[in-house]
This record gives structure tokens, C-alpha cells and sequence, in this order.
């Protein structure tokens, strides 16, 4: 029998894993170019990231969103593990966002347009936090 609790969180898992398990799939045989510009992106505002080679960091962010996607979509999982997984990969795009240039609007929290595609990821984020929250106080 399904819980009710799975039952609350099946929508917010199916569709957010769905979503960042093909991002990961999208990314495991990436272009030298591709993981060229993904890799200098993330090592701007990461710095420690720019010790990997280009093609390996990909290889990582793709295992990376798989994982964290899988784990979404596999009820075994708990939904405070799941939900941990996705708050970590969401804070860290919005910290790409935050800390990027020109992905905010001057002196606002509010998105540019070129910031729009990252500032999304709040959602994701918010989904997180919820999956880990209805976990750890569920009676």
C-alpha cells in the first residue's frame, strides 16, 4: 500500500525528477565545447571547481543530476534524502545566479532576463525543502 505521505509528494518527485534526470542524461556525453562552457561558468563562481578538467567536471554534474534525479523518482528513497539532494543542486544554481554578473537586475534580487533561465531554480529549491520538511515531521 502506497502512504499518504508518498501520495502528497508523488507530483512535486515525478515531475521535478523527471526534469533534472534528464538534464543529467543530457550532459553524460557532452561536447568538448559544451563542457568548456559549463565548466568555466561553474569555476567562475566556484573556484575550487576550476582543479577539474572540463570534460570530468561534466561527467560529475551529469552523475551528479542523474542521482539526484533517480533519486526522486524511486519511492524507496525518503523524501528528506531526495529533498536534501535537490535543495543542495538547486543552491548551488542559485548561487550561480547570486553571484553571476548581469543575472540580476542592478541592486535587486529580481532577474534579467539573461538570469531568468537560473532564477527558475528557486522552484526546485522550495520542492527540496518541502520533500525534506513533510519528511522529518510527519506524524
Amino acid at each position: 500500500m502506497i502512504s499518504r505521505s508518498l501520495l502528497r509528494q508523488l507530483p512535486a518527485r515525478v515531475v521535478t525528477g523527471a526534469y533534472v534526470l534528464h538534464s543529467g542524461l543530457g550532459k553524460r556525453n557532452a561536447d568538448e565545447d559544451t563542457a568548456g562552457q559549463l565548466h568555466g561558468w561553474a569555476a567562475s563562481t566556484y573556484p575550487v571547481l576550476g582543479k577539474l578538467d572540463a570534460r570530468r567536471f561534466t561527467r560529475l554534474l551529469a552523475a551528479g543530476e542523474i542521482a539526484t534525479g533517480a533519486a526522486l523518482l524511486a519511492p524507496f528513497v525518503p523524501a528528506a534524502v531526495a529533498g536534501a539532494a535537490l535543495a543542495g543542486f538547486a543552491g548551488a544554481l542559485l548561487g550561480l545566479y547570486a553571484k553571476t554578473p548581469g543575472m540580476r537586475q542592478e541592486g535587486s534580487i529580481w532577474p534579467t532576463e539573461q538570469g531568468m533561465g537560473l532564477a527558475k531554480d528557486v522552484w526546485m529549491l522550495g520542492i527540496g525543502l518541502s520533500l525534506v520538511l513533510d519528511d522529518v515531521t510527519r506524524e
